[in-house]
């Protein structure tokens, strides 16, 4: 069986989607045995990332116009009409109009995976240039996919309040287990601060202006467990995000450090450190109570995950976030959002519930920062537990393989499968 899979990047530019599918697409190749051909557009970090997905050897294509729409003519020509099947984590840029496309002219199936790009918060928080492409192709590709891919329940829910009738796979993303001994901090000293990680885009719909005026008030207590921790912000800044969480904490007075090599503009006051990226160095800096630690990739993400006692995500949207399962499979407790649409941590005492808004926040840091270390590692190795029976990347490998054998007529409906609606 040959798979195209178009996405609108190959690379970080893409975030937690490029982690998703990269994993996804080399398990596709290499443990279920199918011809995968990974096509989408050039950018500044594609050819920095092109290793990630070895054996894979994606094809990125030069845009020309308005960088927002993506178009690439070479993008069209080089998809294969003898393919059996396309695999689209496109919706809003010229990527999905050549997926629509390639269905029309070849009459063969075609899989959409939204990621969370048609929940209720994604939608209202549209920009003008996703409107116009909703009404130039995006509604008749949604309408043309075979089937199209859920990560949860809930987002087969908002497929279907979208008024998509079309048969939808709850297929979640996946993490594969690291090796090795689960137990926190293996790589420090025993007296460090503990540690709370998020790890993310650094955007507005991820909840961190909240996260900093709620930990801003429990510092603010007397209690010393709860002046034990420190708040570790890594991830790529977008829109200029994490310029405005630091003056946040620069107006509640929280002492903050930026430990990668950053352009402030207009922000002479922000102090930016210029050391080597060693996670030791940047991250022993005792006297910050917030640390922006920038981007983390590869073995230096994993080095970040297993130096952090506890993971936070308050976010208002996500589909299936790719950082808690990531969180989880290091055994790290959790603080989540229900709008990450991962309850079943919830019920597997794997993470603390929390909402969006700061006192609600507050409670779960409360809780989080009474706890002993014996009750972290217990609490993370549930989280370990639940992504060993449910989010590893050869179940949902097997799962992808077999929705696809469905789209080709092969079998009885997978049990995954929501049947399409008249």
């Amino acid at each position: 069986m040959k798979v195209i899979t178009l996405l609108e990047s190959v690379s970080r530019a893409d975030g937690g989607i490029f982690e998703a599918e990269c994993a996804l697409q080399r398990e596709l190749f290499l443990a279920q045995g199918l011809q995968v051909e990974v096509i989408g557009l050039e950018d500044s970090f594609t050819a920095e990332d092109l290793s990630r997905w070895l054996p894979l050897k994606p094809r990125a294509f030069k845009t020309r116009g308005p960088r927002a729409f993506g178009y690439s003519h070479a993008l069209f020509q080089s998809l294969d009409a003898k393919a059996d099947l396309l695999y689209a984590a496109t919706l809003w840029k010229y990527p999905s109009w050549a997926a629509l496309q390639w269905a029309q002219k070849t009459g063969k199936p075609m899989m959409v995976a939204p990621h969370g790009s048609l929940d209720s918060w994604a939608l209202k928080n549209s920009t003008w240039k996703k409107k116009i492409a909703a009404m130039i192709f995006k509604q008749r590709q949604l309408h043309k996919a075979t089937c199209l891919r859920a990560l949860c329940d809930s987002e087969a829910q908002s497929f279907r309040d979208y008024g998509l009738m079309n048969p939808i796979a709850i297929i979640p993303n996946g993490v594969d287990l690291p090796l090795g001994n689960p137990l926190k901090n293996d790589c420090l000293t025993a007296n460090h601060s503990k540690r709370l990680l998020f790890l993310g885009r650094i955007h507005p719909k991820k909840g961190l202006m909240n996260l900093i005026h709620a930990f801003a008030q429990i510092r603010a207590a007397t209690a010393q467990e709860r002046q034990s921790w420190q708040l570790v912000i890594a991830g790529w800044d977008q829109g200029g995000h994490e310029t405005e969480l630091l003056q946040l904490c620069h107006e509640l007075g929280l002492k903050s450090a930026v430990t990668y090599e950053k352009q402030c503009p207009g922000q002479p006051k922000l102090k930016v450190s210029h050391e080597k990226r060693v996670l030791g160095s940047r991250l022993s800096n005792p006297d910050s109570e917030v640390i922006f630690y920038g981007p983390a990739f590869g073995e230096e993400k994993e080095k970040l995950l297993r130096s952090a006692d506890a993971f936070i995500l308050p976010s208002f949207s996500e589909g299936v976030p790719m950082s808690v399962l990531e969180a989880w499979s290091h055994a790290m407790p959790v603080l989540m959002t229900p709008e990450c649409n991962l309850t079943e941590g919830y019920d597997r005492n794997a993470a603390i519930r929390i909402g969006t808004k700061p006192e609600s926040i507050i409670n779960g840091l409360d809780t989080l920062f009474s706890m002993s270390r014996g009750d972290l590692s217990a609490m993370g190795m549930c989280g370990r537990e639940l992504v060993k029976e449910s989010f590893t990347w050869s179940c949902i490998g097997d799962q992808m393989k077999q929705t696809y054998e469905w789209m080709l007529g092969g079998g009885s409906l997978p049990p995954w499968i929501i049947p399409a609606r008249t």
